[in-house]
């Protein structure tokens, strides 16, 4: 598995805690930055992670901001991106189970790097369930036109 990551200057903490954790993991990443704690636009830094899980060139993404909310929104508007939200285990396990999610976004501001490891941990090791699921996936795909 190859995970895209980015955030913006809001979530650059918590990006570092969770490169350290892929890399805990022996699971290979690219990191998109930002390098240092400068203001930066999200949306600048959300495309790079959505158009390399969009192309193929990666198999997830993971972005994080303050909230996530900005990444969330930013990544969702690349075609084949379903960017989920995610502040809780149970989410991260529904998000890849039913939804297919292949990009997940967190706030660093809204968790404390524990939590979010735990998340990624559950979100990368869950499966895709299909069966009704991807019924569901088919009509977002059709919603990208």
């Amino acid at each position: 598995m190859k995970i895209a990551i980015s955030s913006d200057h809001g979530g650059n903490n918590l990006r570092k805690e969770i490169m350290s954790l892929l890399d805990e993991l022996n699971i290979s990443y690219q990191d998109f930055g930002p390098q240092s704690d400068d203001s930066v636009d999200y949306p600048d830094f959300a495309k790079p992670v959505a158009d390399g899980v969009s192309n193929g060139e990666f198999d997830r993404g993971i972005l994080i901001c303050g909230t996530g909310i900005g990444m969330s929104i930013a990544a969702n508007k690349v075609k084949g991106v379903r960017c989920a939200l995610v502040h809780d285990v149970f989410s991260a396990k529904a998000t890849r189970c039913h939804n297919d999610s292949n990009v997940l976004a967190m706030g660093e501001r809204v968790i404390g790097p524990g939590l979010a490891a735990e998340i990624v941990k559950t979100w990368l090791g869950t499966e895709f369930e299909g069966g009704r699921h991807a019924r569901r996936i088919e009509k977002i795909t059709e919603l990208e036109g």
